[in-house]
């Protein structure tokens, strides 16, 4: 029986941070399932669709990581609800920091009253990308800054192109 994980998230834009995780995942998980957030809730740089395109071209083209590893989905329900419709049992989680903590261990502790197969799994960015957020590469992005250390080339030229 292969081990499916979930790593949920918003993706507006993906980062190294989230590739950090991506690429750490795989270590654990035979598949892994990029479940893109489609709330409502949150206002977005990029669509659904242009985050669906923009993680398959920076996954897949960029880095060039295996196409039969990794499923690249939209969803808008509860992530448990989307466990188990992929028959996965882990769900990711990335911390960058201390500070991210508090929310991610009440949300896990959430999702296990919800569905105690399901186990959540935290994993550490490395160093180098702990300061990465999305929020802080658009801002950047916004300003014309360089974005080489925060994102691939697949999401430069997406932001490049958005912000003109």
């Amino acid at each position: 029986m292969s081990r499916i994980g979930i790593y949920p998230g918003t993706f507006d834009p993906i980062t190294f941070g989230h590739i950090d995780i991506i690429k750490k995942s795989l270590k654990v998980v035979d598949k892994l399932v990029v479940a893109i957030s489609d709330s409502s809730e949150k206002d977005y740089l990029f669509s659904t669709d242009e985050r669906i395109e923009i993680l398959k071209k920076s996954l897949f083209n960029d880095l060039k990581l295996k196409k039969n590893k990794i499923k690249i989905v939209s969803f808008q329900s509860l992530t448990v609800k989307l466990c188990r419709k992929f028959n996965a049992s882990i769900i990711i989680r990335g911390l960058r920091a201390v500070s991210d903590f508090e929310y991610e261990f009440q949300l896990a502790g959430m999702n296990k009253k919800l569905d105690d197969k399901i186990e959540t799994i935290f994993l550490m960015s490395s160093i180098e990308n702990e300061i990465i957020s999305s929020k802080f590469v658009k801002e950047v992005g916004k300003l014309k800054g360089d974005l080489k250390k925060f994102v691939s080339k697949s999401v430069i030229k997406a932001i490049k192109e958005k912000l003109e």
